[in-house]
Formats: structure tokens, C-alpha cells, sequence
């Protein structure tokens, strides 16, 4: 049976995934969970860990490395930011170590934008722009990377320039939930409507300064000429996707077009919107990409320890 080497961990605000990882970057094991950064603060991170440690017996001697809030000011240890124009190489150099506990536990640091105009900070992004595009990446990339908090991420020859974040997932969420909207889309099943979403994406991405009118067309147009709650929800989230990517995309684009870095239904939703817009979009796996990011920067920090 293949040996462990490293235990993985994405420890984000709302979710918690861990990878048991052999020398050869294959996952042995998987967890995952709702115990984010939120949930452990209240029930103690080093538990949290212990528990999913135990569930996949990883050896006592097994080292961690974790990436994303767990390394927040208010998560488990903070682990501080490197400053853009940021060498996606220097985040293996800033780990932090857990103080206080026999296993080896360390977290990377995120990405800081200490630009008083466009302040900004990621955790945990930084390493899945680490396993997509690798430590010395040639060239330019406009890279898309869609969540509660989509970020937006220029990188040219392996440094993130610059970049911003869109609270489009929560607004999302919020919208639909606390509004006038969320009787337009209440009851809406799984059926998805592409008609309606593209639509809202161009018209939004057209018109970006009209959002708050285009969001309350949801409801409107319902009103006066029918339509489902699946469509309302899909011109709600095309609508808030559209606006976003109005102002993604409103610099230059490389002729390769744009890094997409998503899973599951947000890869779907992101790769129909750039398709709305004829711009070209190259996908990879969101899990994928996190995954790679640990294993290079944990074969980094332990092979010079000579411990890994």
C-alpha cells in the first residue's frame, strides 16, 4: 500500500476539505465538511483537524499544510500576507508554523493589494493560482476565479500584478433571499433556463451601470409577461455574473484568453457567460488546482527540511 506523505488541508470560512497525499502527489484519502473557519473557531481548530486526522488515521508524524482562512487574523494562526507585485514562489517561503503542537501543522500566507484606491487580500486563492499556472508560469494570464467572493487576477511571468474581488456569490445569495426577488424565485426547481441567464449576462455586461434596474427586471418582467422562478433565478444570477465580468474584463485580455478556475455548477455558469460574450475561456478544476498548490509548495518546504 502507498505511503502517506503529507496531509492537505483548503480551510476556507464556510467549508473545510482535507487530502491524505502520497510522495507522489495521488490522494490516498478525502474529507470534507461544513467546519470552515466560523464553525472551528467555536469548536477549536486543533480539534476540528484531530478529528478528520483520525477519521483518515493519519500517522502521528504526518506534517500539514493548510492554506486559506485557517490563517486569518481571526482563524486558527495568522499567517501575515506577501504584497503584490506578489512572486506566486515567495508563498512557500512564508509558511507559518502552528506553535504548540507536536505535529508539524503550517499555513501559507494569502496575498495582500495595500493600494489605498483598490485595497484588496486573498487566502487560499493564492494557492490554486499556484497549482493552475505553476511557480515560473511565462507570459500573461487574466485569471477568473468565481466564488462568494469571486476574484479577478492578472499574473505576468509568475508575479500577481494586481487583482480584485467581487462579492458576487453573497450578493447573490443575499438578493435572492432578503429582497422583493426572492419572491420571484421562490419554488424554483433544478431546471436550469441558459436562455434567460446568457440573455441577463450580455444585457448586464452591456449596460453594467443599470444593474440595480436589470436586477428588478426579475421581477417585473415575471409579472407582466410570466415566466418561471427558474428563470428569474438564472437572469438574477447572469445579471450579478454579467456585471462582474464588465468590469474583469474591462482591461486587456491576453490572446489566450481567460483563466478560468472553477467546480461544479459555478464552472457551468462561468463558462456559459464567457460564452455569451464570444470571449474564450480555458477551465480548470477548482479542487484540482488547490490540490496542486499544496503539494508543490509542501514538496518545497519539506524537501529543504529533508523532512518530507
Amino acid at each position: 500500500m502507498t505511503e502517506p506523505a503529507y496531509v492537505a488541508v483548503d480551510w476556507g470560512t464556510s467549508s473545510f476539505r482535507l487530502w491524505l497525499v502520497d510522495r507522489a502527489g495521488q490522494v490516498l484519502a478525502e474529507r470534507r465538511s461544513g467546519e470552515g473557519m466560523l464553525a472551528a473557531a467555536k469548536a477549536g481548530f486543533p480539534a476540528v483537524l484531530q478529528s478528520h486526522l483520525a477519521a483518515v488515521e493519519a500517522p502521528d508524524h504526518l506534517p500539514v499544510l493548510v492554506c486559506g482562512m485557517a490563517g486569518a487574523k481571526t482563524g486558527w494562526v495568522e499567517a501575515g500576507y506577501v504584497d503584490t507585485p506578489a512572486r506566486l514562489a515567495a508563498i512557500l517561503n512564508r509558511a507559518v508554523r502552528v506553535p504548540g503542537e507536536a505535529r508539524d501543522i503550517r499555513i501559507l500566507p494569502g496575498i495582500a493589494q495595500r493600494d489605498v484606491s483598490a485595497p484588496d487580500v486573498m487566502r487560499g486563492e493564492e494557492t490554486q493560482l499556484l497549482g493552475a499556472l505553476g511557480l515560473e508560469a511565462a507570459g500573461e494570464a487574466l485569471v477568473c476565479m468565481p466564488g462568494t467572493h469571486s476574484k479577478w487576477v492578472r499574473v505576468k511571468d509568475g508575479i500577481v500584478e494586481r487583482f480584485s474581488t467581487f462579492m458576487t456569490g453573497e450578493l447573490f445569495s443575499v438578493i435572492s433571499r432578503e429582497t422583493i426577488l426572492s419572491l420571484a424565485v421562490a419554488g424554483a426547481d433544478e431546471a436550469e433556463d441558459i436562455a434567460s441567464f446568457k440573455a441577463a449576462v450580455k444585457v448586464a455586461h452591456d449596460a453594467p451601470a443599470f444593474v440595480a434596474n436589470h436586477l428588478f427586471g426579475a421581477r417585473s418582467r415575471q409579472l407582466l409577461f410570466g415566466g418561471t422562478p427558474a428563470a428569474a433565478r438564472e437572469t438574477l444570477s447572469g445579471t450579478l455574473i454579467g456585471v462582474e465580468l464588465a468590469a474583469g474584463l474591462s482591461g486587456s485580455v491576453p490572446q489566450a484568453g481567460v483563466r478560468l478556475i472553477a467546480a461544479g455548477r459555478l464552472a457551468m455558469l462561468y463558462r456559459l457567460a464567457f460564452e455569451a460574450l464570444s470571449v474564450n475561456a480555458d477551465t480548470v478544476d477548482a479542487d484540482e488546482a488547490v490540490r496542486r498548490g499544496l503539494s508543490m509548495a509542501a514538496a518545497a518546504i519539506w524537501t529543504k527540511s529533508k523532512d518530507l
